[in-house]
This record gives structure tokens, C-alpha cells and sequence, in this order.
């Protein structure tokens, strides 16, 4: 169980927004939708090909009280960083906390 005094970090969640782009397709934005008090602990780094760009990518812990509907289409924002979500799971049986998998790509 995760002690309450180690979320020491505000994160905004962002959930995706689509607009039309006048030619058939999309264009997905992102809008905050709440805030929240979290831990984060990296966990890994590793370099990534992106298009013809090298760079790291790094792999977060993010624990965060339960209760907000968090899924792999949100991602969270501390000022310009992101971590974008791979996975929700609770953290215990009780499910008082969640554990997010999460990866950040620094620009």
C-alpha cells in the first residue's frame, strides 16, 4: 500500500479530443480533465528510433489515489512533460491506489 505522503507531485490528466479536418479525417487534440496528487519513479530508459530521430525513451511508476477513470487513451501533464499511459492496474486488493505504467519521450 502506497503511503498518501509520497504523492508529492501534481499531474494533469489529459483526455483526447478528435475534431474533423475537413478532408475525412481527424485531428486529435488533448484537454485537461482533472487534476491529481501522484508519485512518479522512473523506472528504465532505452534509446528509440522516431522517425528518423534518435531518442529516449523513459518508463515511469506513476501512483495515484483511485478514482479517477484513467485508460490508455488519457495521458498525464507535469508543466512539458508527458507521460503518455500504457497501463492501469490497482496497486492492492483493496484498490485504494492505482499503478500507471507510464512512458515519456523527451522532446
Amino acid at each position: 500500500m502506497s503511503n498518501p505522503g509520497t504523492l508529492n507531485r501534481r499531474l494533469v490528466v489529459e483526455a483526447p479530443v478528435e475534431a474533423p479536418d475537413g478532408a475525412g479525417g481527424v485531428v486529435r487534440s488533448f484537454e485537461a480533465v482533472a487534476t491529481l496528487w501522484a508519485s512518479v519513479d522512473p523506472l528504465s530508459a532505452r534509446e528509440i528510433m522516431d522517425a528518423a530521430r534518435l531518442g529516449i525513451a523513459i518508463t515511469h511508476r506513476i501512483t495515484v489515489r483511485a478514482g479517477p477513470d484513467l485508460s490508455i487513451r488519457h495521458r498525464l501533464r507535469e508543466g512539458a512533460r508527458v507521460f503518455h499511459i500504457a497501463s492501469v492496474r490497482p496497486q492492492d486488493a483493496r484498490e485504494t491506489f492505482l499503478e500507471i505504467a507510464a512512458e515519456e519521450r523527451p522532446r
